[in-house]
């Protein structure tokens, strides 16, 4: 009948995300590296490390030289941890990684001048930086995760100690590449992209594996997000040599 009273419907609780607006932002979507943006980020990730690799050798140094040492600049974690974890290497897994360090050697082989305006100009050493420190945020971030699932646990719940050095060393680029060099790019202490991804893969590591994460939705890509957002910040105040300069000392008069 129509003047029967219809049966209230109920809807279910929606839950609801008051740390929403960290992923609902183009920067967030840009930094999870969604489709193309992947590919752009690696371009940047492979030249600046190209400007890097140039510098450090001698201009008299064989082409071949010069291409292997600039393969592990790129992918010396990509290649160590996959090793670790009985997996394979990444330039022998994405074929977009060989494909970009290809294309950003020939640039800097053929155009050396683009070093140049690198280094004279700083809004495109920022962008380049960018372009860098969000992938090596993905990098950091998806061998955790895969070292994570893959480590067994042993005295605490979840494997420690074995996605953090595993992160770490994805993260610190082939700083270890090639194995003749030893302990030497650690003997001054630890190099920035090295402390970085260390802080960063422990801070990932921990967060998603303890209670600190606890009713956070989609927790996983807001560590990423923040991840990178440091990797960014320590990355551009590097490269802009944004350091603060010790006072001179001040000599106090002696009592006597």
């Amino acid at each position: 009948m129509v003047f029967k009273k219809q049966p209230q419907i109920v809807l279910p609780p929606v839950a609801s995300d008051p740390t929403e607006w960290m992923l609902s932002n183009a920067f967030s979507q840009f930094v999870l590296m969604p489709g193309h943006v992947l590919y752009l980020c690696m371009f940047g990730y492979t030249f600046l490390h190209g400007c890097k690799v140039f510098k450090s050798l001698p201009p008299d140094a064989s082409v071949s030289y010069k291409f292997i040492s600039m393969l592990f600049a790129c992918t010396g974690g990509g290649i160590l941890v996959p090793i670790f974890l009985n997996g394979i290497p990444v330039p022998l897994a994405n074929d977009a990684y060989p494909i970009a360090i290809i294309a950003s050697f020939m640039l800097h082989y053929y155009f050396p001048m683009l070093r140049e305006i690198v280094s004279l100009s700083n809004i495109v050493k920022v962008l380049l930086v960018f372009l860098y420190e969000t992938s090596r945020a993905a990098v950091v971030v998806k061998l955790t995760l895969t070292a994570g699932s893959t480590i067994p646990a042993s005295i605490f719940s979840f494997p420690l100690f074995g996605p953090i050095m595993c992160g770490a060393i994805g993260g610190c680029g082939g700083a270890f590449l090639p194995f003749n060099k030893g302990l030497e790019p650690i003997k001054e202490g630890m190099s920035s992209p090295a402390l970085t991804a260390l802080l960063g893969a422990a801070g990932y590591h921990l967060f998603l594996n303890t209670s600190l994460s606890e009713g956070c939705m989609d927790a996983a890509k807001k560590a990423h997000v923040h991840v990178a957002i440091f990797f960014i910040l320590v990355g551009v105040v590097n490269g802009l040599e944004l350091t603060v300069q010790k006072s001179a000392a001040v000599k106090k008069p002696k009592v006597e």
